[in-house]
Parts: C-alpha cells; structure tokens; sequence
C-alpha cells in the first residue's frame, strides 16, 4: 500500500509540473528522480542507478543514465508515460552488450582487489577470493564492473577473473569442487613439500579437485592452471557449506587472525578492515553476511546495548549513532571483543582490564545476534545460495 501511495504521488509530482511548466523545472526532476533512487536503490553499493533527465531545445525530453535494475527504468518510463511526457529513452541496461552471454564469471587469483572507479590508483572498497562467482555488469577497457555474491559492486581488473556463460556457470556449480579452509597456504607445482609454488591461498578459496597423492589433491583453478594442495588443508566443498555453523569456531577462527593488519577494503586473511574481519569469521563456517559494518547492523536479531549482556558471537557495532556505524567487532565473551582497527586485536569493556577501550565503549551503538538470523535478508549460508548451488 506505501508503494501505491508513493506511485501516485510521483506520477502526480510529474503530471503538475508538466502542466505547470511546460520549459520544466529541472529541480522538479531532479526531485522525481531522487526518489526513483530511493525507492530501488537507496544503497548505491549493492546497485548501480544512475539517471539524469534532460529536455533539448526542441523540447524533447531525454533519458540518460545506466543502471542493472530494470524495475526502476520501467518505472521511470511508466511514471512518465502517464504523464504524457513523451521521452527519448538512451538509458542504458547493465549488464552492458559487449558482455553478450558472457555475464558471470570466476576469480581466478587467490584474492582481488575491488576498486571504486576502473583506475589502479582508486580507492579499494573490498576484496574477493578465488572461485567466487560474480556477476559482470560492464566492461570499460581491460576491467569490469562486478558484482558479488553479497550484492556488492566494484571494478576489478580482468586478468584476475575469467567470464563466463550461465551454462559453463552452472557446469563449475557441478564439478568437485573443494575449499582451502587454512588461513594460508600454497599451491604446488608437484605433490611434494618443496615444490615450486604456483599460486598462494587464503581461508575461502575454491577450486577442482581431482586425484589425491602422497597426501596431496591434485587441484585445477577457474583459468586452468592445476598444481597440488595438501589434502589436510581442504575439504570437499558440500560437505563443507553442509556444516552447523558454531559460534566457537567462528571465534576461533576469528582469534588465527589475532595481529593480522587492518587494511581498508580487505576482507581475506591476508588484511582485513572492521566488517572485512567479522565476514571472514563467519564466512569459515560457511555463513556470508553483508559487506560493510553498517550494513551488517541492519540484519539478524537486533539486541539491546544498555546492559552490555552479549553472548558470543554477537556483532557489536559502534559510531556517533545508529544511523553513522563506523566500526564493528566479534563479542567473544568475557566482556570482551575481537576486533580490526590498526590490527586484530582483543579488548575489554571493564574499565579493570589492561585492554580496556573506554572509547569504543562509549560510541557502542548497536548489536546484533546472527545465527538465530539464518536465511534472513543478507545472513545467508553458501548452501543456500543459488550463484553457488
């Protein structure tokens, strides 16, 4: 009933100011378009929406703009189409036509960098790991435009995925694959130990498996190199993403990155940033959660901070308020949390304690419980997730 109620209202806003003004009001437009943005597309991170009206001097009014959800476009044109508004419609519809049936793809390397623009100097927003299935969206030089299975977008440049069809997708889905479920690791040119490494490994990447010798996995990657794995440091993928997740092994896995260094935009065991960190933590028991901190506050069981009565496992969030989260960390019990700010380190709400932070304390702004939460908006088992089943 509100989206009625919205629906109307825009179409209404477009029908008055068409007849009001019939050399258009920008700002009216802009003010249309604004709440188009709201509507579909209120966090820019997990959806490109872009639009700009524009009337030439013959008064012909032109759509320009891109965006991957066909929802607000054909809404855009609805809405002015019961306005009579005639439109040139030059949006474009990602993912974008040189993508052809190429629209997915694999991460090739052990882990990638995420940047905001298709420029090596620009900001990484995140990170992304070998054997992730992504969404292509654009493609502008040698980088594309992805999105990742937790809805984020960012560009990564191309030698660090291969492009795929929705069948040889759905092909990869069906092969044996395996996970890497060490922090660390490599993979080898011969099943020896010694071996001349051929790729490193973190906590999360995926690949074929095959053959197992002298206590090594024959191993084959989304581009087709192959080398060796040891096989103690994998596990076969189903059965793998078939776990109960555990907050205790959660916690410990969490507590293997303890000194590990904060790093903006990371979410792998080589450096992660605050929500980077507690991604990783659940992730290992097969369990995604949303990207950013202030993105994971907004899921799971929400919990009330005045007591500071946490079970472990719980996200604590903190900043100036609920609306501007800054930092998150991982309740481990004891009153105390494990956290990435400069490194991962572990501190203490008792003022008693040598790793006592009064600061974080004080901007504690918000909890919230997780496993309780499954299958719920963005807390999602692998299991359940269709871009990997």
């Amino acid at each position: 009933m509100r989206r009625f109620i919205k629906s109307v209202w825009i179409a209404a806003l477009v029908l008055s100011v068409w007849a009001c003004n019939t050399a258009t009001n920008e700002q009216e437009f802009d003010t249309l378009l604004s709440d188009v943005s709201a509507r579909f597309a209120p966090d820019k991170r997990v959806a490109v929406l872009n639009f700009k009206i524009e009337k030439t001097k013959q008064g012909t009014v032109v759509l320009k703009g891109e965006t991957n959800l066909k929802e607000a476009h054909a809404f855009l044109l609805d809405t002015l189409g019961k306005a009579q508004i005639q439109v040139v419609d030059s949006i474009r519809i990602l993912p974008g036509e040189q993508l052809e049936e190429q629209v997915w793809g694999l991460i090739t390397l052990s882990v990638i960098p995420m940047r905001k623009t298709p420029d090596y100097a620009a900001e990484m927003v995140s990170q992304t790991l070998m054997g992730t299935p992504i969404k292509l969206l654009d493609k502008e030089g040698g980088w594309y435009r992805i999105q990742t299975p937790d809805q984020y977008i960012g560009w990564v440049y191309g030698s660090g995925i291969v492009s795929l069809s929705q069948s040889e997708l759905n092909n990869w889905k069906a092969s044996n694959r395996y996970i890497f479920t060490q922090i660390s690791g490599s993979v080898l040119e011969a099943p020896k130990a010694g071996a001349a490494p051929v790729s490193d490994l973190v906590l999360g990447c995926i690949f074929e498996g095959g053959q197992q010798t002298n206590g090594f996995i024959e191993v084959k990657f989304p581009d087709g190199r192959e080398g060796f794995v040891p096989s103690a440091d994998c596990a076969l993928f189903s059965e793998w993403e078939a776990i109960t997740p555990e907050v205790e092994n959660i916690i410990a896995t969490a507590k293997k990155l303890l000194g590990r260094p904060y790093l903006w935009g990371g979410t792998s065991t080589k450096g992660v940033d605050c929500s980077g960190f507690t991604k990783t933590a659940y992730y290992s028991q097969g369990v995604m959660l949303a990207r950013d901190a202030s993105q994971q506050a907004l899921y799971g069981e929400q919990l009330d901070i005045s007591q500071f009565q946490f079970q472990p496992g719980d996200l604590l969030f903190f900043g100036r308020s609920k609306e501007r989260i800054t930092h998150v960390g991982l309740f481990i019990g004891n009153d105390r949390f494990i956290h990435s700010s400069g490194r991962v380190k572990i501190n203490s709400f008792q003022a008693e304690d040598e790793d006592f932070d009064e600061g974080l304390k004080k901007r504690l702004v918000a909890a919230c419980r997780v496993l309780n939460s499954l299958n719920t908006e963005q807390i999602i088992p692998i299991k359940d997730h269709p871009w990997y089943n």
